[in-house]
């Protein structure tokens, strides 16, 4: 089974919404567009940009979650987390909104450039998203405890682990 498909979907479908987890993502998206392109995809296969882009909003969001019950976040932490929270939110709808505009389906791998061009809005995206968000989660960061900041400090994400990341606590240690 080839793994480009998938790949050149998360490349087009890339959001980078949630920032708690979009943060610590560190996705090659050049790497991904400078890839060996397959002309089609297999037989009767096709794939959807948009369905994978509103995956990963999806997962961003669950992931939201549970960073927050990995925290325990205590009350006088709670106005930090909600302002966190409704700028997460936005964010999280605008990248919603950039799925909805993507291809609900392709047979053809697109050519280099247009590879190129969903890497950029990709990226564009995402520096959209981090800037939205960050001044709030600075400032939950700056009232975490040192075990809450621990926890929020772990990699997370696809790439997060470099070679052999997927590989994390399955098998013998």
């Amino acid at each position: 089974m080839s793994f480009r498909p998938l790949l050149l979907a998360i490349a087009a479908g890339f959001v980078f919404a949630s920032p708690a987890f979009a943060l610590d993502s560190d996705f090659d998206m050049i790497e991904l567009a400078q890839a060996t392109p397959l002309t089609t995809a297999a037989p009767g296969r096709t794939f959807s940009p948009k369905n994978m882009c509103l995956d990963m909003v999806a997962r961003r969001l669950g992931a939201r979650a549970y960073i927050k019950s990995r925290l325990e976040l205590k009350p006088e932490q709670m106005t930090a987390w909600n302002a966190f929270e409704k700028a997460s939110d936005e964010a999280s709808t605008k990248a919603t909104t950039r799925c909805a505009a993507l291809p609900a389906e392709l047979k053809e791998r697109p050519n280099y450039v247009d590879r190129l061009s969903m890497e950029e809005d990709a990226m564009k995206a995402r520096v959209a998203s981090i800037e939205a968000v960050k001044p709030t989660l600075v400032a939950l960061y700056g009232v975490l405890s040192p075990e809450q900041k621990a926890i929020l400090d772990r990699p997370r994400g696809m790439m997060a682990g470099g070679p052999g990341h997927h590989m994390r606590g399955h098998g013998p240690r």
